[in-house]
């Protein structure tokens, strides 16, 4: 490797960061409710989630190749929008969506991990594992790139490699009275599905992120972002089918967070649950990684800009690796995960990315002919992204309203934070500090 590229991620890494990222905990602990939402058609309610994330994506390549930078969607919101507050806002609301998925990531460990090991009645054992992971990839993230991007081609090919052999067995032994009819929860139980599950690919949009560390932007962003999301919107199909070809629906309400491990017994028997759970393991390790990987250069770069305090800006002087951002972001997400609600932690992740998306969606129409874009393509996914948060928002006011206020109340501590912060640096500006 000549010395231009040395340490720097190649396509195959870009995809494995993608798919990492995404292929998550979230296929695992909310694949249940999908199916309990939109019944025999949950696998479509995945694909409807891959075309939002598809649309979305080609205006995070197109936005990233114009605006290469650390920041990634902050630095977008802050180009399509003159006033700095909303890109605050949307700062802040990006790293606290992070650190939700990352406390969904680690939860989904613990639980998996503690049922592997015959635990499952013991929080201690799923608060150990939980942490555990967590300190074990900043320690990988604070040691370098290249080492990041190794590690998570490693576990990403093993992963997709575990979940591809039980779609392609599973198949074969799908009980057709258990997949028919498609709609028999009805078209609403298909968008509530598709909104309910949607955290399952928010990952792809960390990819930009890194767009400064990856071999030839120029050729590996866009590709890397589209086969990522490709590939795990296939993989999401596939799953998701032979789960509703195998379980019935008391059998997903029973087993809840263990609906996939329990839709390989009927053909793997115990074999089958312990290789979903080991692919669980896997995949929740590597959604860690990426997840952390972008959102530590996230907050560094939000730093830069000011949107953050000057800590999350300092970076090692040999790597340039945001060391006090990994630590800091880590820290939280370790109070988070030992602290939260499975169901919360899932609704407002699922909701703050879609209103992200949506935001950039509209960035990307705003600055169209900057980044060269049709207008289409950004302007679909904006309003696919709504109506999806839309649905989202009015499935828990129905059915969940503790959490649906608890969400407007994150929200509305997330938006005073940022705008006291604002409000700080203004302050501080007058008063002749830099």
């Amino acid at each position: 490797m000549s010395t231009e590229t040395n340490g720097k991620l190649d396509l195959k890494q870009v995809i494995a960061m993608g798919v990492g990222g995404m292929v998550g905990g979230g296929i695992f602990s909310v694949l249940g409710l999908a199916m309990v939402q939109a019944g025999h058609a949950a696998p479509i309610a995945f694909a409807l989630g891959g075309v939002i994330a598809l649309l979305t994506g080609w205006s995070y390549a197109r936005l990233g190749l114009t605006y290469r930078s650390d920041g990634g969607s902050f630095t977008y919101l802050e180009q399509a929008f003159t006033h700095p507050t909303i890109a605050g806002i949307g700062g802040w609301l990006l790293l606290a969506g992070y650190i939700g998925t990352m406390g969904l990531y680690a939860f989904t460990f613990g639980i998996y991990g503690s049922a592997m090991l015959g635990s499952t009645a013991d929080p201690a054992m799923h608060h150990l594992l939980a942490s555990f992971v967590l300190l074990l990839f900043l320690g990988i993230n604070l040691y370098g790139v290249r080492e990041t991007g190794n590690t998570e081609l490693i576990i990403v090919t093993a992963k997709v490699l575990i979940l591809l052999l039980f779609a392609a067995i599973g198949l074969i032994y799908i009980k057709e009275d258990y997949v028919l009819p498609v709609f028999n929860q009805g078209i609403g139980g298909v968008l509530m599905g598709a909104a309910l599950i949607f955290v399952a690919y928010e990952g792809f949009e960390l990819i930009p992120n890194a767009v400064n560390e990856m071999q030839d932007p120029q050729r590996n962003l866009a590709r890397g972002i589209m086969w990522s999301i490709v590939i795990t919107t296939f993989i999401y199909i596939t799953v998701s089918l032979v789960a509703v070809g195998n379980l019935l629906p008391d059998e997903v309400v029973r087993y809840k967070e263990y609906a996939l491990a329990e839709a390989a017994k009927p053909f793997l028997g115990q074999a089958g649950f312990l290789l979903i759970g080991l692919a669980a393991l896997f995949s929740t390790a590597s959604a860690i990684n990426a997840t952390l990987f972008g959102t530590a250069r996230l907050g560094s770069e939000m730093a830069r800009s000011k949107a953050l305090p000057r800590v999350f800006g300092f970076r090692r002087r040999q790597n340039g690796i945001p060391w006090a951002s990994l630590v800091i972001i880590t820290g939280v997400t370790l109070v988070f995960v030992n602290t939260s609600d499975l169901t919360m932690i899932s609704s407002f992740a699922s909701a703050t990315f879609l209103l992200i998306f949506a935001a950039i969606n509209l960035s990307a129409w705003r600055l169209r002919k900057i980044i060269g874009i049709r207008a289409s393509a950004p302007m679909a996914g904006m309003i696919l992204s709504l109506v999806s948060l839309g649905v989202l928002l009015v499935y828990l006011w129905q059915s969940r309203p503790a959490v649906f206020y608890a969400l407007l109340v994150i929200y509305a501590v997330v938006i005073m934070v940022e705008v006291l912060f604002s409000q700080r640096r203004w302050l501080f500006t007058g008063g002749g500090q830099s």
